[in-house]
């Protein structure tokens, strides 16, 4: 139980109707969950206007709704009408306030970029966790609070969704929490109604950009940028070309990491790539701002990158570098250039790469460690553009020795429909390929003809545990098929 007007201290808004001193049970934003006395907030969607279940409101006897327009009431009706400028960003701060505002108990940490978010946070959290810190994560692949995985809809959820978890987390007793924060998420007002402690800038490359996301690069930059008025201490990549565009007006204080810019405060050089018993890593050493050696199980530069991110975040939480050493080793990204041991004479790697970009950025990766044969599995999603096909078809046939064509989430589309469409990518390359529509057929096929010194990698299902076939999704997850395989042999 709270009252409305404790609800709302934190925003500015307009009594339309009744009285803002009334008793609220819950706080919902779903028109189908909406409850007697609770306080329904109207929310303009992509498919639905939550303004047009007023009614539905007022005859299931809310107690209060949150409208930015003009609503038309039913005759006779018992509700307070509360007004805002925008209910989205209003929610965020209800939302706070509805859960005593967790946020102000634990140090949250926000990162934002095109690429390195998923790992960042995962690298993070196992820092701080070898420094003996709870450490609760929300992210792309799912949100954990304490022992509790919950699988993710959005990398940033409704703000709501996100408070409650800040709520969870306080109660499981975490000290801190590492979570990704999508330019969606900023620009939705998601991650409004508290201030983070800590604000990382990784990179930013054209994506994102077309109708339901963002508009042009200028508006997909000022969406990141906002993170950055939202922070205390605002961490930055120097060597990305588009920091000063994305840091530009910040309110926080500033500080910068990199590789390449000589003028970055904590800095990665002397990068050495180790391939060792069927793993691949990197090691590196950092100077500036720390002064060690560190390397990571997962390879090239990018793996350098996102580790230089995490030692960044932690250094400010007083973790020394023996403990930042074993927790950059010890971390494990499920889907994310993530090794599977099945022969110290090859590697096998599972990774999410699903697009062009980030195909041709694994590939370049893994052929910097000179494989035997850099052998790439994919396929591609139905019910997407051909384009993708086209183009991940293309990049394998040219930057892989072999490619294993086969199914990934056909949907509502025909497999072999997909892989015809993929095989016209390839065709514009000398590039061998077989095509196996069947997946674990395909990942058997490649475990059974790894050669000495070969790195295979399964692309484009990462972290998913399901293969999508006509509106189904059927239980498929490439470790347990991939173990399967061994037994059966």
């Amino acid at each position: 139980m709270a009252v409305l007007k404790e609800l709302l201290q934190k925003i500015q808004y307009q009594v339309v109707k009744g009285t803002d001193a009334c008793n609220i049970t819950e706080v919902v934003n779903d028109s189908r969950k909406i409850t007697e006395g609770c306080l329904f907030i109207c929310i303009k969607g992509a498919n639905f206007d939550g303004h047009s279940a007023v009614s539905l409101a007022c005859e299931k006897k809310a107690a209060a709704l949150l409208v930015e327009q003009q609503v038309e009431l039913p005759e006779g009706a018992n509700i307070n009408v509360i007004r805002v400028a925008d209910t989205r960003y209003a929610m965020a701060f209800v939302a706070a306030a509805y859960f005593g505002n967790p946020a102000e108990k634990m140090k949250v940490i926000g990162i934002t970029g095109t690429k390195g978010k998923t790992t960042t946070t995962y690298l993070v959290k196992s820092i701080l966790e070898h420094a003996g810190l709870k450490v609760g994560l929300v992210g792309t692949i799912e949100a954990i609070i304490g022992d509790k995985h919950i699988p993710a809809n959005n990398t940033t959820p409704e703000s709501f969704v996100l408070q409650s978890y800040f709520a969870q987390m306080v109660e499981a007793g975490c000290d801190a929490v590492v979570m990704e924060v999508s330019s969606q998420g900023l620009m939705m007002h998601r991650t409004q109604g508290f201030v983070f402690d800590y604000g990382i800038f990784t990179n930013l490359e054209p994506d994102h950009i077309g109708p339901n996301e963002h508009s042009s690069m200028e508006e997909y930059m000022a969406c990141k940028g906002l993170l950055f008025k939202q922070c205390k201490v605002g961490i930055a990549n120097a060597d990305d070309a588009h920091m000063a565009a994305v840091t530009k007006d910040h309110t926080c204080q500033l500080e910068t990491y990199g590789i390449d810019n000589e003028g970055a405060d904590l800095k990665a050089g002397e990068i050495r790539l180790l391939r060792e018993g069927g793993g691949l890593g990197v090691a590196f050493h950092v100077s500036g701002l720390m002064d060690f050696d560190a390397s990571v199980a997962t390879p090239g530069k990018f793996s350098v990158y996102n580790a230089l991110t995490a030692i960044a975040i932690c250094r400010h939480f007083g973790v020394s570098v023996s403990v930042i050493q074993e927790g950059l080793k010890n971390a494990h990204v499920k889907g994310r250039i993530e090794p599977v041991k099945v022969s110290d004479q090859f590697t096998l790697l599972i990774d999410y790469a699903h697009n062009a970009m980030s195909l041709e950025s694994l590939l370049k990766t893994l052929r910097a460690y000179k494989p035997h044969r850099l052998v790439c599995l994919f396929g591609c999603g139905g019910n997407r553009s051909k384009l993708r096909r086209y183009e991940m078809g293309e990049i394998s046939g040219k930057l892989a020795d072999l490619s294993i064509i086969t199914s990934d989430n056909p949907r509502f589309e025909e497999p072999q429909a997909i892989i015809d469409d993929i095989k016209q990518g390839i065709g514009k390359t000398d590039g061998k390929y077989v095509e196996i529509c069947d997946r674990k057929e395909a990942i058997a096929y490649a475990i059974a003809n790894g050669e000495p010194g070969d790195i295979i990698v399964l692309a484009g299902k990462g972290h998913e545990d399901y293969q999508e076939i006509k509106g189904v999704k059927y239980p498929m997850d490439e470790r347990v098929l991939i173990q399967e395989i061994l037994e059966a042999r």
